[in-house]
């Protein structure tokens, strides 16, 4: 896993010289800096909103009493859009950009929540189908568990005369 990261930071890093050295003849070296460091500050500003967006509606589902799901899939894709855009370079800016516009973070959040369920039901498939192993006892809420029969009371001892 380490070395898939390595790998990917070597590729990353020789696509984003690539392409700045690329931009660099076209418009100039300062236009290339000066471009590189407006996207990062109109980045960083747009994540400091839409995080605090995000927050905001994280807060009023948690007062309604609802589980804040998107909304944290939500903060958690603008923190790596964030990451992205920190990262110098064109390429890693427009995936960040891209990350920050909504109809796109909500594709991305459908992608990965079906890879996830789909890994979770194979797991849980695998685990609870081995051969000779018994299944596990499901889980019964306490108000749907029918009561225990009434255990039978002892004879009755015969009378003293």
């Amino acid at each position: 896993m380490i070395a898939f990261f390595v790998a990917l930071a070597i590729v990353v890093g020789v696509i984003e010289i690539s392409v700045i050295i690329q931009v660099g003849q076209w418009i100039g070296f300062l236009n290339t800096v000066g471009l590189l460091l407006l996207v990062s500050l109109l980045g960083a500003w747009l994540v400091k909103r839409q995080g605090l967006g995000v927050m905001a509606r994280i807060r009023a589902q948690r007062s309604a009493g609802r589980l804040p799901a998107t909304e944290a899939f939500d903060g958690a894709l603008i923190l790596v859009a964030g990451v992205l855009l920190v990262i110098p370079g064109f390429v890693t800016d427009a995936l960040g950009l891209l990350l920050l516009v909504p109809p796109i973070r909500s594709v991305v959040r459908r992608f990965v929540s079906r890879r996830v369920f789909r890994e979770v039901e194979m797991v849980r498939s695998k685990q609870w189908t081995r051969a000779g192993e018994p299944r596990p006892r499901q889980y019964v809420p306490p108000e749907r568990q029918q009561p225990p029969p009434p255990t039978p009371l002892p004879p009755a001892s015969p009378p003293d005369r």
